[in-house]
């Protein structure tokens, strides 16, 4: 994933103002915060407008920073997003500037590859089956499958794609991966394909789990061609962004029995309107692009956020420096 580990030097040393976005957060967090924060005064708000004139002094922002914002701030040197994707922050705004822009990319890699091997065990043994068989009382039981000896494509091998193909791997699973960047080897994954290669790689998949970013080169990457392409046994989940699979051809697939099912946590449209035909596709399941929401993910993020704050503070590299080009 080019561009989330490497580095940028803050040049300009002068103390300025930090403004911290989010809820109330515990004194300990305020006083980590703070203290990594050497010369520089800290803020907490609950977000950041335009018409705030303490943007004036504002060197550093952590949270999401509309367009306006940017034009209101003129001594703003860094952003830190709070999610691990960039895509909130990534406005033309900040495409034209010269800020540097971090991410909290990584924070949520366990979890998310965790909420992706549920999904590929509740699909694989329709625990729905067993659970309407539950509520209705009765004693259903079936032939079900395995994990292991299947083959799991992963589409964007980054931290979370990383850490699920290590988790594939203990449940004896063959790991393939696709990616930009094809020629940088991860662990446990056999074989990487190229984004050109995608049909190819689909073909090979009995589970394909989606983790990559939303970018221009992600965005409907897979429509029709793409599920054709997979295996009318396969299952497809996404838990990254909505968006990089067309909702159309999605919908399609599943209704007409190209791919056996899919599990989908991040959504084009979310929340999920009620009315969407998804909540009632065939063999699918649902869940509230929910799979990182744990008291951990949010440790990590504010470690991460903490160091590159000490860093910004003492004029060294940061990290998870966002490639605006790329988008991550």
């Amino acid at each position: 994933m080019a561009g989330a580990d490497s580095a940028t030097r803050s040049e300009d040393a002068a103390p300025g103002l930090i403004l911290v976005t989010g809820p109330s957060r515990p004194d300990t967090d305020r006083r980590r915060i703070t203290e990594a924060a050497g010369p520089h005064e800290v803020r907490f708000v609950d977000a950041v407008d335009a018409t705030d004139p303490a943007l004036a002094y504002a060197v550093a922002v952590a949270g999401t920073v509309p367009g306006p914002v940017l034009a209101a701030a003129p001594r703003l040197r860094w952003v830190h997003g709070w999610a691990a994707g960039a895509d909130g922050n990534l406005t033309p705004e900040m495409l034209a500037s010269e800020v540097v822009l971090t991410t909290s990319v990584g924070n949520g890699a366990i979890p998310l590859a965790e909420h992706a091997m549920l999904l590929m065990m509740m699909l694989n043994r329709d625990v729905p089956r067993w659970m309407r068989a539950q509520q209705d009382h009765r004693w259903d039981r079936f032939t079900h499958g395995e994990l292991a000896g299947l083959t799991l494509g992963v589409f964007g091998v980054g931290h979370s794609g990383g850490d699920l193909a290590r988790k594939a791997q203990a449940f004896r699973m063959r790991v393939l991966g696709c990616r930009r960047n094809p020629e940088r080897t991860v662990e446990g994954v056999e074989r990487m394909y190229a984004v050109n290669d995608l049909h190819a790689f689909l073909g090979e998949c009995d589970m394909v789990v989606v983790t990559a970013p939303a970018t221009d080169e992600t965005l409907g990457v897979f429509d029709e061609k793409a599920f054709r392409a997979m295996k009318p046994t396969a299952f497809w989940i996404c838990f990254s962004r909505g968006g990089i699979a067309d909702d159309a051809a999605l919908l399609t697939a599943l209704r007409e029995g190209w791919i056996a099912g899919a599990g989908i946590d991040a959504h084009s449209v979310e929340p999920l309107p009620a009315d969407s035909p998804f909540w009632d596709a065939p063999n699918t399941i649902i869940t509230p692009h929910n799979g990182a929401t744990t008291a951990a993910t949010a440790r990590r993020g504010l470690d991460i956020f903490v160091d590159n704050l000490a860093r910004f503070a003492t004029g060294r590299d940061l990290v998870n420096v966002v490639d605006k080009a790329a988008g991550y």
